[in-house]
């Protein structure tokens, strides 16, 4: 993501999404508590929208995404939602369904580590959200659904198709999509969708915690191995050890490179910059 900007102002309010920005970390936080944080179209374009905006600042150096009360999201919302689309022409919903997928690719593309913070239902376009973090922090009231086809639509929805087989696999994600069954926490983190299961209560400070740690590390190196992870999933061995040999030749003249170099030297901690 680019970080130069044109005329116009940074957001400084979001309708549908609370921001704090504190110490390097964003914290997105999805607040419609009463109804389990249900996705309208305006927090789909909001995410999208401030994804883009943080991308541009270099300041930020994590991103939590959680939901406020007792569920991390529960999905599109119904009434909202698809109940809008069924009066939708083919166009309109094209344009939607575009549109929920270049959050996911926010997520995946922004420049710095996102950490999805999962109490309660994460379900439908919640599961997915959570699925695109680069961690998952749950506690053990987590659940995750990815209830597309419950609904008759394809289970390949938002992404899910591609990024789910290659997190738990072609088997778990076969059966995960297309029959769209729960699956809580336990389960969750023996088939690897949960990165870290914590104690119950305790997934947002957790998730906090590994925020703080990431923004205090190499940002630039971080950065990096995100764009990595991401670009080499379809790419030939070849062409994957070039791509990291071309990466690891510019972060070579990097400051924090020589910097690492200096602190092992003078027996001190690295004061990473991120440059």
């Amino acid at each position: 993501m680019s970080p130069f900007t044109g005329s116009a102002a940074r957001t400084p309010s979001w309708e549908h999404l609370r921001v704090d920005l504190t110490d390097g970390v964003a914290t997105v936080t999805l607040a419609r508590p009463e109804k389990l944080n249900a996705l309208t179209f305006g927090a789909y374009a909001d995410l999208r929208d401030l994804l883009a905006e943080l991308s541009r600042e270099r300041s930020v150096r994590a991103l939590v995404l959680a939901g406020e009360g007792r569920g991390f999201c529960s999905g599109g919302d119904v009434d909202e939602i698809i109940g809008a689309t069924l009066g939708m022409d083919t166009a309109q919903l094209l344009d939607f369904n575009r549109m929920t997928g270049q959050v996911v690719r926010a997520i995946r593309e922004c420049p710095f580590p996102v950490i999805a913070a999962v109490r309660g239902v994460a379900a439908g376009a919640g599961a997915v959200l959570a699925l695109a973090a680069d961690f998952r922090v749950a506690d053990p009231t987590a659940r995750f659904a990815f209830l597309f086809t419950r609904v008759g639509l394809s289970g390949g929805d938002m992404g899910a198709a591609y990024l789910l087989p290659r997190v738990v696999g072609l088997g778990h994600a076969t059966r995960l999509l297309m029959l769209g069954d729960p699956v809580r926490a336990p389960e969750a983190e023996r088939i690897g969708l949960i990165s870290e299961l914590t104690e119950e209560g305790l997934a947002d400070e957790t998730a906090q915690q590994l925020a703080h740690r990431l923004a205090q590390g190499p940002a630039l190196a971080y950065a990096q191995t995100k764009a990595l992870l991401t670009s080499e999933l379809d790419m030939p061995l070849a062409a994957s050890v070039e791509l990291d040999a071309s990466t690891q030749a510019l972060l070579m003249t990097g400051e924090d490179y020589a910097e690492f170099h200096a602190a092992f030297t003078e027996k001190r901690p690295p004061k990473w910059s991120g440059r």
